[in-house]
């Protein structure tokens, strides 16, 4: 897929849809999307677990035009839920991480040499921030919090609904399309990072931060719900036996959250680590061996005594002794 060329969608959404039958959650609401799919919106993943809460905040962006920000720890699928709402909504979507090396010239667009008539020219590339505020296209920012300080202003002022984009190398000014749309995600609130968790992250300006309309926080699943979704990625993984493994490779897991909050551990399973020791549990056949693989292997070593202590609470087995 390029840039070159607009979405070919209505203005305006042209479609309802029923919240509750769409999202599989208590709502009496509807929300407006498109009757078309494009090339840009999400594959659809039918077996998404929504949470009722974080829903509702992102389908108020896309309804109302607000801009929302989803904070939480990683792996609780913070991103996902805004690309799996924009797939159901046929809702063209783009992702952009904003690492340490996203540029202001990344998100605005930059002089390129071209050939053209076997001359070389100097032309703009238009970069991803201005295509999408001209087109009906749910921009997400990943990892909001680790981006530098002059992206961060670029971006400032598009944060207002009203807000137009000015390119000074173009001379021009971009009104947003009517149905563009901002979504963020981050694992701190904007404060920085206490805990070394998430190093690289960084403080956010206040004056920024006040101009996001709606902060959803989406915390990991109850088990039942994690077991869904786990359950959910691992087809091959049935019989009740397997349902008792992945029952308390959850228990695990939240031993660890618990862990990590109460400043046991410094390091914690989020589902998709749940997922990954279960994927490799089906390929190394070995409880112990896919654990160490997919998250003992990653702790401090000061730490995986406590780490074990987990284990043999949930499989009435020592780690060293299998």
């Amino acid at each position: 897929m390029t840039l070159n060329k607009k979405i070919e969608l209505p203005s305006k959404p042209d479609k309802k849809f029923a919240v509750s039958d769409v999202f599989d959650i208590d709502s009496k609401l509807s929300v407006k999307g498109f009757n078309d799919k494009s090339d840009w919106v999400p594959e659809i993943d039918s077996s998404y677990v929504f949470d009722k809460n974080t829903t509702l905040s992102i389908l108020a962006g896309f309804e109302h035009n607000r801009r929302v920000m989803v904070q939480g720890f990683h792996g609780t699928g913070k991103s996902t839920h805004i690309e799996q709402i924009a797939a159901r909504l046929n809702w063209p979507c783009v992702r952009i991480n904003l690492d340490s090396h996203i540029s202001r010239i990344d998100l605005l667009g930059k002089d390129a040499i071209k050939l053209n008539d076997g001359k070389q020219i100097t032309e703009f590339q238009e970069g991803l921030l201005p295509w999408s505020i001209q087109n009906p296209v749910a921009l997400v920012f990943d990892e909001y919090d680790a981006g530098r300080p002059d992206v961060m202003f670029v971006i400032q002022r598009i944060l207002e609904v009203e807000g137009k984009l000015t390119l000074l190398d173009q001379n021009k000014i971009l009104t947003p399309h009517p149905s563009f749309r901002l979504f963020a995600t981050t694992n701190t609130v904007g404060l920085g990072d206490m805990t070394g968790l998430y190093h690289g992250t960084q403080q956010i300006n206040q004056g920024q931060l006040d101009r996001w309309h709606i902060l959803s926080t989406l915390n990991y699943l109850n088990p039942k719900q994690e077991y869904k979704v786990v359950a959910s990625k691992l087809n091959s993984l049935k019989g009740a036996k397997n349902q008792e493994i992945l029952i308390n490779m959850i228990k695990l897991a939240n031993l660890t959250r618990s862990g990590f909050a109460n400043g046991d551990i410094s390091t914690l399973m989020s589902p998709r680590t749940v997922i990954s020791w279960a994927q490799n549990y089906k390929i190394f056949k070995d409880l112990v061996d896919s654990f160490k693989l997919s998250f003992l292997n990653k702790c401090d070593d000061i730490e995986k005594p406590i780490i074990s202590e987990y284990f043999q609470r949930c499989f009435d087995k020592e780690i060293d002794e299998i």
